[in-house]
């Protein structure tokens, strides 16, 4: 498999831009300084006159950020001055900027972006959310809400190399430089390899960049991370954009993605995937998911954070590949679309994020609903997961001392009943991370309530309890290691010892 030309004219002209950028204070802070709250809030929700006004008297920052964020016709002079030492004609040339009697344009988009590791600029081909724009087929995303949402997704530790797969622009190997030794990332598309091998110029990163479909340009190689945003939108087996579109019918993408990744992951290695499967009428979506993993050698921690109808589902994606469905050939489109679901007894398609880790034991998966709302990144708590699942396996619950994790709290739901309140739910909830919830009963409550750090094993708490409530010991310790290990995996109970 062939790599990007390192000499390119894009990215030899990569360094005058960075140079440029460093000088004028084109990064993250520098941007939100300038544009102040309420106008970088504007720039988010694609309102460009906000963001135009507020730049105005930026000088030359104020120029770089109309020329590559707002995709404005700005004066050459104005330009030639904001990116030097690079030429305003070596910008052409490379294919950066366009040239229109005395104004110029760009054709990329180019904005900061510090996803904790201090500012790195990403290019990619301008979306059209603040200058109307065709979406080409081989259209390059930039930094979207996709990748932003694997950015904080994916654990963070130490790792000796990462392979990012489907790169498109480079968002999550950029991330990775931060925490990783070698960081190798592939795509299909020669631009996005183009692209991908700008932005890793801009920001000065060594990144190994290999051209071809899915994992066949590191066939028999093993990574310790692997990350991957593909193509994963569920539809037809076709290929209308190459950024989402993988051209396998309906989950196929993230079936293949799924099934493949413990392939090319080491011993204790993990990989962090988003990804789409579809809700068939009468089947549970988690069978199908565990149907694509081997039997053997994987711990999957599958996390769904949304389902979408399928009409809503297309006309998302319609535009986004900017069809309007009122137009009659859009309009077709949709229409084969639906169609496709409707013959496929599709009545939903889920989307969220599925962790993988590779060991020598049989297979262990956990997929849930998480759909409600959190702020903490789920990256460093899937590493924690696995922690605790290697805890479960190498421990017996009955003879284990376990506590009650600092940050749960338990919760009694009471409504309106004919003598008052009525307890209608007792339930422990986690207060970090993602906020897991458990309904229990009483008795699991005061189970809970008598773990100690220097108290009883579980099974000796269990023998208490039966007794006073006059309780089967035997039948009372099952449904305890039943509760306790869902516990101990969502942390909500932590070992004490």
């Amino acid at each position: 498999m062939t790599a990007p030309n390192p000499t390119s004219p894009l990215t030899v002209a990569c360094s005058g831009l960075r140079e440029a950028f460093e000088r004028a204070g084109y990064d993250a802070d520098g941007v939100l300084t300038l544009l102040g709250e309420d106008a970088h809030a504007a720039l988010g929700r694609s309102e460009p006159v906000p963001v135009r006004n507020a730049s105005r008297d930026g000088g030359a920052l104020g120029v770089l950020v109309r020329l590559f964020l707002l995709v404005d016709d700005c004066p050459e002079s104005d330009v030639a001055d904001a990116i030097a030492p690079l030429t305003v004609a070596d910008a052409v040339a490379a294919g950066i900027l366009s040239r229109s009697g005395s104004t110029v344009r760009t054709l990329l988009d180019i904005r900061p972006l510090d996803a904790g590791h201090g500012t790195r600029w990403i290019v990619s081909d301008p979306d059209g959310s603040m200058r109307a724009a065709e979406t080409a087929p081989d259209h390059v995303l930039g930094v979207g809400q996709a990748s932003l949402s694997l950015l904080r997704g994916t654990p963070t530790s130490p790792a000796t190399s990462v392979l990012d797969v489907g790169t498109g622009c480079g968002v999550q190997a950029v991330h990775a430089c931060g925490y990783a030794e070698q960081v190798t990332a592939t795509d299909i598309s020669p631009r996005s390899m183009d692209l991908a091998a700008a932005t890793m110029a801009l920001n000065n990163l060594d990144v190994e960049l290999l051209h071809g479909s899915w994992f066949e340009p590191v066939a028999g190689r093993r990574f310790d991370r692997i990350v991957a945003n593909p193509p994963f939108v569920v539809g037809r087996a076709e290929v209308q954009h190459s950024y989402r579109d993988s051209g396998l019918d309906l989950d196929g993408a993230s079936a293949l993605m799924i099934g493949r990744a413990p392939d090319h992951l080491t011993l204790g290695g993990t990989a962090a995937i988003l990804a789409s499967w579809v809700h068939v009428r009468g089947e549970d979506w988690r069978a199908r998911v565990a149907s694509w993993l081997p039997a053997h050698g994987i711990d999957a921690w599958v996390v769904e954070r949304d389902v979408a109808d399928p009409a809503l589902y297309v006309g998302t994606w319609m535009r986004d590949g900017g069809l309007d469905p009122r137009d009659p050939d859009a309009a077709a489109v949709a229409q084969s679309w639906l169609d496709h679901f409707v013959a496929a007894d599709v009545e939903g398609i889920g989307f969220g994020f599925v962790y993988l880790r590779r060991t020598d034991e049989p297979t262990d998966l956990l997929a849930e609903e998480l759909t409600h709302g959190f702020s903490d990144p789920l990256g460093n708590e899937s590493i924690e997961y696995f922690a605790r699942l290697d805890w479960l396996r190498e421990h017996d619950i009955l003879d284990s001392v376990l506590t009650v994790d600092p940050n749960t709290a338990l919760e009694r739901v009471y409504l309106p009943g004919e003598e008052g309140w009525a307890e209608v739910a007792v339930r422990v909830h986690r207060g970090n991370g993602p906020q897991w919830q458990h309904d229990i009963d009483e008795l699991g409550a005061a189970l809970l309530a008598g773990l100690r750090p220097d108290g009883l094993p579980v099974g000796e708490l269990v023998e208490l309890l039966a007794a006073a409530h006059g309780e089967d010991a035997e039948e009372l310790a099952v449904h305890a290691v039943t509760m306790m290990q869902g516990l101990v995996r969502h942390g909500l109970v932590v070992p004490a010892r």
